[in-house]
């Protein structure tokens, strides 16, 4: 088990693949369980690797800003049981955290995995480790047709990456993943994967939106949303670092605090305590819906200089033919 909890650190010499995008560098955090039911990540079984010699580890990390999220944390995890984490082109174990949002998305994961296995054919890494939303949803299938995957890590399951690249008998190489449920929090490890301009604080998990070409739902569950003293708690820990521009993020963020009970003002009651409990130059928030857009967000950009007055709205929300056939009314 991981005593007490890990401080954010400063990886900034490391480098992360990020999907076909440019190779960038590194930095961590961490989750809980449905809805509004925490789990700490210090209840799993102790999975220790600390008595073996452990491989070095590259991260690929494919999609959005919320799967560069996890990766982070399963780098932090890494990072605290030993682990050295070098660019995939040198490691012995090459971790791939998949992105299952669309076909094209798809098929970049699958066609990342197959680049790794055939690099273990060739003998030039030892281990393949698979995360992330495909292994949520289409995990049995991956399991099976491509048996030259070591092991598998699901979404409620980051803090098991260090014992899926060492390669533990107690981490079996595939189990049924059910709907993914927790939520990481503040006390979870983090290594951030950017340089310190900006820092992703992830404020929820999940989607109850039923978009048509989406399964996001399917993979990361319900809406569930992380309380404002925690996300203040894990701001200040990126602060401490020197981050400038801090960027909230979730599925639906215009939706944060809904399953809170907070209504439409969750967003802004957070940045409102974000705003008075950190000293950012900037707080931004990316993911916006016009149906879930509250006027309070907007008046508070007006009165808070350091709430930049950016909205960040998908292009689909201009026509209501489109938002009917992708079920988004």
């Amino acid at each position: 088990m991981v005593p007490g909890r890990p401080a954010l650190r400063d990886v900034s010499a490391l480098r992360i693949r990020d999907g076909t995008r440019a190779v960038r560098d590194v930095d961590v955090r961490h989750a809980p369980s449905p809805r509004s039911d925490p789990v700490s990540a210090h209840a799993e079984e102790d999975l220790s690797v600390s008595d073996r010699s452990l491989p070095t580890v590259g991260v690929i990390s494919l999609g959005c800003a919320k799967n560069l999220v996890d990766t982070e944390v399963m780098l932090g995890h890494l990072q605290l049981a030993g682990h050295e984490i070098v660019p995939d082109g040198r490691a012995r174990v090459v971790l791939v955290n998949t992105c299952g949002f669309i076909d094209r998305a798809k098929q970049e994961s699958v066609d990342t995995i197959l680049e790794q296995v055939e690099r273990k054919r060739r003998g030039e890494i030892d281990r393949v480790v698979v995360a992330g939303c495909m292994v949520q949803k289409y995990g049995r299938e991956l399991a099976d047709e491509i048996p030259e995957v070591d092991a598998f890590v699901g979404l409620d399951e980051l803090e098991k990456a260090p014992a899926a690249a060492a390669g533990l008998p107690a981490f079996p190489r595939f189990t049924e993943k059910p709907l993914a449920t927790r939520l990481y929090d503040e006390a979870a490890p983090r290594v951030l994967s950017r340089r310190r301009g900006y820092a992703y604080l992830k404020v929820g998990e999940g989607c109850d939106n039923p978009c048509s070409f989406c399964t996001i739902p399917q993979m990361r569950g319900r809406q569930r949303s992380r309380s404002i003293g925690s996300l203040v708690a894990e701001a200040r820990a990126i602060e401490a670092q020197g981050v400038s521009e801090l960027v909230l993020i979730s599925q639906d963020t215009t939706r944060y605090g809904e399953d809170l009970g907070l209504k439409r003002k969750g967003l802004t009651l957070l940045v409102e305590a974000l705003a008075a409990g950190t000293r950012f130059p900037w707080i931004r928030f990316l993911y916006a819906y016009p149906k879930t857009l509250d006027e309070s967000v907007l008046r508070l950009m007006a009165a808070e200089p350091r709430f930049l007055p950016y909205v960040d709205i998908p292009l689909q929300h201009v026509s209501r033919p489109v938002l009917s056939r992708m079920r988004r009314g």
